[in-house]
C-alpha cells in the first residue's frame, strides 16, 4: 500500500500530526485502535467517512516509520 496519496502533514490539522486525507483522524489513532484490538469493520463503522485503504495506509505509514533510522 502506498500511503503517500492518503497520510497527509498539516500543521493546521491536528498539529502537523500524520492524519489520513487531511481529516482530523491519526495514524496514530488508527493503529492504537487495531492494537487495542478492533478489527476493520469496527473502525469502518465507527468512522463512517473512512475506507480500508486509508487503514492499510495509516499501518503501511507506520511500519515505515518503525524503519526509520534517526541520525544526530
Amino acid at each position: 500500500m502506498e500511503y503517500s496519496k492518503r497520510v497527509s502533514f498539516n500543521l493546521s490539522v491536528m498539529g502537523g500530526k500524520p492524519c489520513i486525507r487531511g481529516m482530523r483522524i491519526t495514524v496514530g489513532m488508527i493503529v492504537g485502535l487495531l492494537a487495542e484490538g478492533h478489527c476493520s469493520e469496527e473502525i469502518l463503522k465507527s468512522y463512517p467517512y473512512l475506507e480500508i485503504d486509508d487503514i492499510y495506509a495509516a499501518l503501511s505509514y507506520a511500519a515505515w516509520r518503525s524503519e526509520e533510522v534517526l541520525t544526530t
